[in-house]
């Protein structure tokens, strides 16, 4: 059995075409997902097929070929831009002598990289360990064969079932943690609602410019870089509409195509405050050749956690890199903005973006008259501040009977509060 590097450098980058798909956009995907990892890319081997093949995944000819670019190269690592099974990764490692890994495992491997906060590792660590419990058995293959003889009759399977349990015992502990860290989401989000104040969660595939959006409307310092999940983590901010009143921003991690389902499960807690949002702003590379399939991704995992039905604004970011494109916005049949072009980079279109927003949660609005006694006064400044006060006047008790225009949820909230 060969040695198990802890971490591959040189890799080889191995894709094989179904016919499907664009092949371009396929490897230049994986290629970034390579180099995200800290890969080091010597080669890439393309291989056509109708259908995986059971052993290898890829026909006995294309694995002698990546064998010898493995040997040619000194390569450690071979990168598989598919999901395999467990016998396939452990046939292919066999037969290569060295380490493999799919393309489940490299975005794992990404998203153990970036996370920072005690959440974020938790539910990568999580997301690992349901992939590892499935293919445990190749990392101890030394350890399975039951041996013959005084002295050498194998513990191995014993101690397989040692690690299985360690794995479970770990898994359950980390459940445990990750559902506390649900419920003080919940606690979080109840308080909002006490306080009526709206959520817009920033969604797209990754690398699409959500960070730099998020930032260039709320002047934070989220980490932005041109690569795949700079950002894994959420971050929540509170951004002022003009002619709507304050928000709250959520920034969320970028989607990918086949993302892999633990980490959807793994992340649910994260994607909750996606579920919750009053409005989805859905960020799109314009410049992208692939953007419909990238949309149709986004729309793919947005029903997996059921947020499909959340309403949505789309984002065509990155205009500054096509010819004599100036921002706007266009409107659907209700008479809704649907799709507002931009530049975040180079702040174009923000402010369209904004009254976007302000058009699309001002939907459901009333009008109506609030007695706010002088000893309110603060709650008056407030809805000034907001932009929501339409006139005002004030009776012979001295209260102001303010004309707002608010959604009929917070006009009930409202007149409660004041009794």
């Amino acid at each position: 059995m060969f040695d198990r590097p802890e971490r591959g450098e040189t890799a080889i980058l191995v894709h094989v075409n179904f016919g499907n798909r664009s092949l371009d956009e396929d490897l230049l995907e994986f290629e970034q997902l390579a180099l995200s990892a800290g890969a080091n890319p010597a080669a890439v081997i393309v291989a056509k097929r109708h259908e995986p093949e059971a052993k290898f995944f890829v026909g006995s000819g294309k694995a002698e070929e990546i064998r010898d670019a493995v040997q040619l190269h000194q390569a450690d690592l071979v990168l598989i831009n598919h999901p395999l099974t467990p016998a396939q990764e452990r046939n292919l490692e066999r037969f290569l002598e060295c380490r493999v890994l799919d393309r489940i495992g490299l975005i794992l491997d990404i998203f153990a990289l970036r996370a920072r906060t005690f959440e974020g590792k938790l539910q990568v660590e999580l997301a690992q360990l349901q992939h590892l419990s499935t293919r445990l058995v190749r990392g101890w293959t030394h350890l399975e064969r039951q041996k013959g003889g005084i002295g050498l009759r194998g513990p191995g399977e014993t101690q397989l079932e040692t690690d299985r349990r360690l794995i479970r015992n770990r898994m359950k502990t980390i459940h445990k943690r990750l559902d506390k860290v649900r419920s003080q989401r919940g606690q979080m989000r109840r308080s909002r609602e006490r306080t009526p104040v709206p959520t817009v969660s920033i969604v797209g595939y990754t690398n699409a410019g959500k960070s730099s959006l998020f930032n260039q409307l709320t002047m934070a310092e989220t980490y932005v870089a041109d690569q795949l999940f700079a950002t894994l983590d959420p971050t929540l901010r509170r951004l002022d509409i003009p002619g709507y009143g304050h928000v709250v921003l959520a920034d969320t991690v970028g989607f990918i195509r086949e993302l892999p389902h633990d980490l959807v499960d793994a992340f649910y807690a994260t994607l909750e405050e996606t579920r919750e949002a009053d409005l989805l702003i859905h960020v799109v590379d314009v410049h992208n050749e692939a953007r419909n399939e990238h949309i149709a991704e986004v729309e793919s995992v947005l029903k997996q956690i059921e947020a499909d039905n959340v309403p949505q604004i789309i984002v065509l970011n990155k205009i500054d890199l096509l010819p004599d494109c100036k921002p706007h916005v266009e409107y659907n049949d209700q008479n809704q903005p649907a799709t507002v072009w931009l530049s975040a980079l180079k702040q174009q279109g923000l402010d369209l973006l904004k009254q976007a927003i302000a058009e699309r949660l001002r939907e459901g609005f009333i009008t109506d008259i609030l007695t706010i006694p002088p000893r309110l006064a603060s709650l008056r400044a407030t809805l000034y501040q907001r932009g929501v006060v339409q006139a005002e006047t004030i009776d012979e008790q001295g209260n102001c009977l303010i004309t707002v225009i608010l959604p009929s949820w917070e006009i009930v909230h409202l007149k409660a509060q004041l009794g």
